[in-house]
């Protein structure tokens, strides 16, 4: 475990990483790309406790995301199974859980203080945070890199990764409108939400 580790973590991250894994009995999987989600934890119905995680995120999101799911699983033997997932029990254990990590042998300098603020009030998912988000991808690699919606000029296209392609329209206070081609349906992105640029012709685009 500890090899591979190596592998996915920054190097000071290992050992805590490892500590929190054997002290709460972790079974974790590193798993191919998936983009509905960077991980999930599951008790298994023998009682074991189940993590995994995104073998294609950076280093530093996969640290971030694999102490998120082991908070959900302290939290849950701690308060019980009745607390919302993303709930203050949850916020206060994964708080607890990542200060040990939140120093500059682990983290770069220019991700310390965008860390360190997020973690005042974590939220559902580091790519809920814009500010992290966008930090963070900063050490994405080449191949893993997409944009984000508010890199795209109004009128621009881009697919998602369920194909469906859509059109960047006005901007609201926070989110962006965009229209589905196929349908014409009104949605609201996020700012930060990955997408791949695409280029369509006028003569291309179905009619609304």
């Amino acid at each position: 475990m500890d090899t591979t580790l190596q592998k996915y973590l920054p190097e000071r991250a290992v050992d805590p990483c490892l500590e929190l894994i054997r002290q709460h009995e972790v079974h974790l999987k590193i798993v191919g790309h998936r983009n509905t989600r960077h991980g999930d934890y599951r008790k298994m119905p023998d009682g074991t406790h189940k993590i995994t995680v995104n073998a294609s995120l950076n280093k530093y999101r996969l640290l971030i995301t694999l102490v998120h799911e082991i908070a959900h699983l302290v939290a849950i033997e701690k308060f019980g199974r009745r607390i919302k997932p993303h709930g203050q029990e949850w916020k206060r254990t994964f708080q607890h859980l990542m200060v040990p990590f939140i120093r500059p042998e682990i983290f770069p300098s220019q991700l310390l203080p965008i860390i360190a603020n997020h973690f005042k009030n974590p939220k559902a998912s580091s790519s809920s945070d814009a500010r992290l988000s966008i930090a963070l991808k900063a050490f994405d690699s080449e191949e893993r890199k997409q944009s984000y919606v508010f890199e795209l000029p109004k009128g621009s296209t881009f697919r998602l990764h369920n194909g469906r392609i859509y059109k960047i329209g006005n901007k609201r206070v926070k989110r962006y409108e965009c229209t589905e081609l196929a349908t014409g349906r009104l949605y609201l992105f996020q700012p930060n939400a990955e997408v791949e640029p695409v280029h369509i012709t006028s003569d291309a685009e179905p009619p609304f």
